[in-house]
């Protein structure tokens, strides 16, 4: 995609899923990518690895892009430890054109149950680790030629889902992140847009995806009839980051096969 290549980006919660596959694919289009992650590194060594073995493949391509995979690590909820990360970025690669804020947590409780502390856990990391973020990354682009800011929100941004109250909330504040930055720095370059992923095949979600008859209770509410690969997060979300999307701030892409759409109605048994 046009404008990618030579590019500096920072992936929250790089190391597995969704994340993971963005920082590949934005490694395959010649963009230096820093790998965050917290806890333990295997998964986000392993991205840089098959970021790696992908260039080797051709390496006149790295060579002409410059593309230099790191790995990072910063609990995004902490202020400190995402200012750390940052300035580790700017030391390998001295400059941050994309910012995609991928990570995320969520915790299933009935609401009457849910604990304040899991509550303040799930928006500390989803909403409160997205504004750090995004903060310092403006901060960056503000004294270079703009940038690009991509938030991994979901669905539920606009679909309740009941047990999961501080990840739909998380996801609804997402949203308004996303234009409320848009709207503010539109000028001065920087664009801010989502993508919000409907059921997708991650580790978070083998629970239902491995088991035949809990992933057709998911797939009979999706108008494709199929969970969505990481790789096709990953593609929305490069097109988002790219020259392609020039002209596009402040906007939530549902890649979500259909869902947003309410399944239910696809025939039209309100109206007969």
């Amino acid at each position: 995609m046009r404008g990618l290549a030579g590019k500096n980006a920072v992936v929250t919660g790089g190391s597995s899923g969704i994340g993971q596959a963005i920082a590949l694919r934005l490694g395959q289009e010649g963009v230096n990518v820093a790998i965050n992650y917290v806890g333990k590194s295997d998964g986000a060594c392993e991205t840089k690895s098959a970021i790696e073995a992908g260039l080797d493949t051709c390496i006149a391509s790295m060579q002409a892009s410059g593309t230099k995979p790191i790995v990072v690590e910063a609990d995004v909820s902490d202020e400190e430890q995402v200012s750390r990360m940052f300035v580790e970025v700017m030391s390998s690669y001295g400059g941050i054109d994309i910012l995609i804020n991928n990570a995320g947590i969520q915790i299933a409780a009935d609401s009457d149950q849910l604990s304040v502390d899991d509550f303040d856990k799930v928006i500390g990391v989803n909403l409160r680790g997205s504004f750090l973020c995004a903060r310092q990354a403006i901060r960056h682009m503000l004294e270079q030629d703009g940038g690009s800011i991509v938030n991994v929100s979901s669905v539920h941004q606009i679909i309740p889902k009941p047990r999961f109250l501080a990840y739909s909330v998380s996801k609804g504040g997402m949203q308004n992140l996303t234009r409320t930055l848009a709207l503010e720095y539109a000028a001065r370059g920087i664009r801010v847009n989502a993508v919000a992923p409907g059921a997708t095949l991650t580790p978070i979600n083998r629970a239902w995806a491995d088991d035949p008859v809990k992933r057709q209770l998911v797939t009979q509410h999706i108008p494709m009839r199929r969970p969505a690969e990481s790789e096709e997060m990953a593609a929305a979300t490069a097109f988002l980051c790219s020259d392609e999307a020039a002209y596009v701030t402040g906007q939530t892409l549902f890649v979500d096969g259909g869902l947003t759409l309410y399944a239910d109605f696809e025939s039209t048994w309100s109206s007969e």
